[in-house]
């Protein structure tokens, strides 16, 4: 069977029984993460003016946006929500496929949810981790660099896949939705390269995408069909080098939910690595960072492409969030990468700018076009000394996962950050209602409790 085959019947015939426990409960840890991301993405500063343009588009207002909570049409709902929950670079991600799954597959399914009346959490949780295994599926199997955004990308696909899951469709009207979907997809890399807000709007606007091919395969509109290995599909046309028999004997088998990782700090997943190794450092040595002379990072070639980009006066939020020499002083300076890191009057800072600039991004000869690590960290400090530590696996990985407290400390942080405040009782019946959210009979709860009152 071709590539798109088993994808059709994986997520036509899978059923929530068939999940195992470990799915269950991961899909449950990171809905929590990507909500709490998302309330706190609210606080970006080109959030007004995307939420002016789609607000001005008009339509039934049948879903509500994350923490401030007006109601827009469904497709301008996802496209704002999912826009939060990646502007900030906070969200979860699968590693070894470089996608960013749950920005565009959560928003989509609660406000289908919105517009449907309602769904229960078993059919959320089914549909998003089947959804989780189209994205990540379908990027794990690239071989070649990036040039086209691939979190968008396969995103929105496993968001078509989600939502024709919630909604029931048989397999020929999945098809199409899938069909329809890659005829919809858009994003490059150009975005990431500059550093602007765009990166995160192509997850909004391929999220949307999404909800129209969901809503035209529902009308009975036909799709293309041999999508990823056709002679214009998916695995030649984007990314290139594709091999799916290096993935599919596990599909059904390893459910990728199960894969993802959570981020520790707001920035590039590619700048975990060196952020996690020096703060690693700080604590053992215990030096101060008027003692650093300089600082190597040795990446693999994906994370120079993505974060080795030069620390300059005047950056904006996303060029900085994506420079992992801003990243690494701020860990320096701090002991810590937190949200406000990232606010104005740090960006500003002239002695972070020029602690940044001491920091070295290079390629550690590995071959591996799309792996993120391992990273190694060298700090050379006044005394002469030169401080070496390898990082194996990021620290958020499933090989070093985020322990309970430290989720819900993200997730405290992301509330407080956000410029709608949520109230301490609030986010208590929030955080209860995640937390057993296979026996919550309405999902509309949760978007209930993650927005505010007013």
């Amino acid at each position: 069977m071709n590539a798109i085959t088993q994808l059709l019947d994986h997520v036509s015939e899978t059923r929530y029984e068939d999940l195992p426990a470990a799915a269950v409960a991961a899909a449950k840890v990171f809905i929590l993460d990507s909500i709490g991301v998302g309330i706190s993405g609210s606080r970006h500063p080109c959030n007004s003016m995307v939420k002016q343009v789609a607000m001005a588009w008009g339509g039934a207002p049948d879903a509500r946006v994350l923490g401030t909570g007006e109601r827009l049409p469904v497709p301008s709902a996802v496209m704002l929500n999912a826009y939060q929950i990646h502007n900030q670079e906070f969200d979860c991600v699968h590693d070894r496929a470089v996608v960013h799954t749950l920005a565009s597959i959560l928003p989509a399914l609660l406000a289908e949810a919105e517009r449907r009346g309602g769904a229960s959490g078993k059919e959320l949780i089914l549909a998003l981790v089947l959804g989780v295994d189209v994205a990540a599926f379908i990027g794990m199997a690239q071989g070649a660099p990036m040039r086209f955004f691939r979190p968008a990308m396969c995103g929105a696909l496993g968001a078509t896949a989600a939502l024709s899951k919630l909604a029931g469709f048989d397999r020929t009207m999945l098809h199409n939705a899938l069909g329809v979907m890659y005829s919809h997809l858009s994003g490059t890399m150009q975005a990431h390269i500059e550093g602007t807000p765009t990166v995160a709007l192509q997850v909004g606007l391929n999220a949307r995408a999404a909800v129209t091919a969901f809503d035209l395969a529902r009308a009975g509109f036909i799709g293309p069909k041999d999508i990823l290995e056709g002679p214009y599909g998916y695995f030649v046309l984007f990314d290139g080098q594709a091999d799916w028999s290096r993935v599919s004997a596990d599909l059904g088998q390893d459910y990728q939910i199960a894969r993802m990782s959570h981020k520790p700090f707001p920035t590039g997943r590619a700048c975990h690595g060196g952020i996690d190794g020096v703060l690693t450092l700080l604590a053992e040595q215990r030096f101060e960072a008027v003692d650093v002379v300089r600082v190597r990072i040795l990446v693999p070639p994906l994370v120079v492409r993505l974060v080795g980009r030069p620390a300059i006066q005047g950056m904006n939020v996303g060029y900085a969030k994506l420079c992992m020499g801003y990243s690494i002083a701020a860990a320096l300076l701090t002991g810590q990468v937190g949200i406000e890191d990232f606010d104005p009057e740090q960006l500003n800072d002239p002695t972070r700018l020029a602690l940044a600039q001491r920091v070295e991004v290079l390629d550690n000869g590995i071959g591996d076009e799309n792996a993120l690590g391992p990273q190694t960290v060298e700090v050379e400090l006044q005394d002469g000394r030169t401080l070496r530590i390898e990082v194996p696996a990021m620290l958020g990985h499933p090989q070093r996962p985020l322990v309970r407290s430290r989720q819900v400390a993200k997730f405290d942080a992301c509330l407080r950050s956000a410029p709608v405040p949520i109230e301490q009782d609030q986010r208590d019946a929030l955080l209860a209602a995640l937390d057993d959210l296979e026996n919550l009979s309405d999902v509309r709860r949760i978007v209930d409790l993650a927005t505010s009152p007013a």
